[in-house]
């Protein structure tokens, strides 16, 4: 009869136990996700980000077999629903958010609770925006030049409203502002949405935003001076982009998908998976074109190393228009 010792069973033990629990991991994983997964938009509901999450969202939660909540936390220039994922999140893809290029630039401006390259798990990256100025459908602005001139002739008296300072909306402005030698006033909301509602009502001269509003052109609302693209715009093909004004400048803050730090490459490919696909659903497409948001997607590898990159282009763009942190 062959003896068995005490050393022997303890690793049969072992190994049958590791055995049990194998399966077990592999199961979990291949259950993500086994219930409703938190997308933060950091912005305020109804605002063309907004309504693009959103469309997304429903697109992504058919191909994962689970919702996606859409939870709207506005605040600190779409930095606040990113910031607070970062500090509280577990890092099991059940919360991820919506990363506006503020998430970059804000830490080099000022001190905030996270670091861009230290504290986000980047899973996809999605789109960016056609951007450009508008002005009242009254407004006694009928094009960029006219804007110039008045600010020349009034120094510090002309408002413009953002979603919020350090946006590139805001960084846009004062960049186009020191091009062209004058003094211009920001005046930051919460979202792109309470900011319309302000030109609209006269308390703003002009705003900085997405050229999405096709319903407020079209009804004669709202005029888009010139917009900040490479090229222009096929539904605004009579607006100037900035380069053909003599700028330098194209701005199209691109945006995407992060988790908290740590999260599991597995759960990653299976979120990339869903909402690059949500990328090519017909109805996601159509939503986008209506905000003129163009399809650019980037894996989880590629969408790290562009923040990176983003990281040391921010930097030469604040120091140049001053707004670089000090410390």
């Amino acid at each position: 009869m062959t003896k068995i010792t005490r050393r022997q069973v303890i690793a049969g033990a072992t190994a049958s136990a590791g055995l049990l629990l194998a399966p077990a991991r592999l199961g979990a994983q291949a259950r993500f996700p086994a219930k409703p997964i938190t997308l933060i938009c950091p912005w305020p509901a109804g605002g063309p980000t907004d309504i693009v999450v959103r469309a997304m969202a429903e697109s992504a939660a058919k191909q994962l077999g689970q919702p996606v909540i859409v939870d709207n936390k506005a605040g600190a220039s779409g930095t606040l629903g990113p910031a607070t994922m970062a500090a509280s999140a577990k890092p099991d893809g059940y919360t991820i958010a919506q990363m506006p290029i503020t998430t970059v630039r804000l830490p080099l401006m000022q001190k905030t609770s996270f670091d861009p390259l230290r504290d986000f798990t980047y899973i996809i990256h999605l789109t960016g925006y056609v951007f450009g100025i508008t002005v009242k459908g009254s407004s006694p602005f009928k094009t960029w030049a006219d804007v110039i001139a008045f600010a020349k002739a009034n120094p510090g008296k002309l408002n413009y409203g953002t979603p919020g300072a350090g946006t590139s909306l805001h960084i846009g402005v004062e960049q186009m502002a020191a091009h062209s030698g004058v003094k211009m006033n920001q005046v930051p909301f919460k979202g792109e949405a309470e900011a319309f509602a302000a030109l609209v009502g006269g308390h703003i001269d002009m705003m900085a935003a997405g050229t999405g509003r096709n319903d407020m052109i079209q009804a004669g609302e709202v005029r888009v001076l010139n917009i900040w693209a490479d090229k222009r715009s096929k539904r605004l093909p009579d607006v100037p982009t900035l380069k053909e004004l003599g700028y330098p400048f194209v701005f199209d803050s691109p945006w995407g998908l992060a988790g908290p730090k740590g999260m599991d490459p597995a759960i990653v490919a299976i979120l990339d998976s869903a909402f690059k696909k949500a990328l090519e659903d017909p109805a996601v497409v159509d939503t986008m074109e209506k905000y003129e948001m163009v399809p650019s997607y980037k894996s989880a590898a590629d969408y790290s190393r562009f923040v990176a990159e983003l990281v040391e282009q921010e930097k030469g763009y604040l120091e140049r228009i001053g707004l670089l942190r000090k410390d």
